[in-house]
């Protein structure tokens, strides 16, 4: 995501004042989470030197620093071993998402459905505006629109069993997800709330934007932040 990560590693880019990572330290913690491991690889000493022992947002946070790239999978694989109760489910998130639906209430559906993994859904959103056809007149056009599909939000409630199945250098998506899915042990939670996926510079702006224009998505600790940065 050039330039923005030419010299930062991805969780540390800036929107509305605050990296990402802020961001999701901030909400683990507004919703009772102690502890966090943080996966770092590529310039890791900007995100230890922002979040340090986790002080500042209300939770404890250690780190799993990979020595070589190990692919998303790997890097859970990797980070596990940092886990506290290593018996007990845990949340994991990627490292490039905004979001404010409730952790309690995903991980109350994941006890529910006794699945491996519950993966959170977020509405695709189209990237275009769509015609509003009645026969063959164009009567207006929606920006943006969702659709009726869902997408993977990035945050997922793991069963420490899974932990084995993930790949030492890979990614999940192509080898656990599909093995949990065709065994039907995986379980998706659709999401309601705020939730945006910062993958281009145009994912920053809007970003920033929306939550210029929606304070309360800013954690308290933010709001003294630069609202032009």
């Amino acid at each position: 995501m050039r330039p923005y990560t030419d010299d930062a590693p991805k969780a540390m880019v800036p929107v509305a004042g605050a990296p990402i990572i802020g961001y999701q330290l901030a909400w683990l913690a507004d919703h009772g989470v102690e502890f966090a491991t943080v996966s770092g690889g590529y310039k890791h000493e900007m995100i230890t030197d922002y979040a340090g022992d986790g002080t500042r947002f209300g939770l404890t946070v250690n780190y799993a620093i990979e020595d070589e790239p190990l692919g998303r999978g790997g890097g859970m694989k990797f980070a596990a071993r940092e886990l506290r109760d290593p018996q007990a489910p845990f949340f994991v998130l990627n490292g490039d998402i905004i979001t404010s639906f409730s952790l309690t209430d995903l991980a109350d559906f994941h006890t529910g459905h006794h699945g491996d993994v519950t993966i959170a859904l977020s509405p695709y959103r189209s990237n275009w505006g769509v015609a509003e056809l009645e026969g063959d007149l164009v009567r207006g056009f929606t920006q943006s629109p969702e659709l009726p599909y869902w997408i993977n939000a990035g945050a997922y409630v793991f069963d420490p069993r899974v932990v084995d199945l993930l790949p030492d250098k890979g990614d999940h998506e192509d080898s656990t997800f599909p093995e949990l899915a065709a065994d039907g042990r995986l379980v998706g939670y659709r999401i309601s709330g705020y939730w945006r996926g910062i993958d281009t510079v145009k994912d920053v702006i809007e970003a920033s934007r929306e939550i210029r224009e929606h304070d309360r998505l800013l954690p308290e600790q933010f709001r003294t932040t630069d609202p032009n940065t």
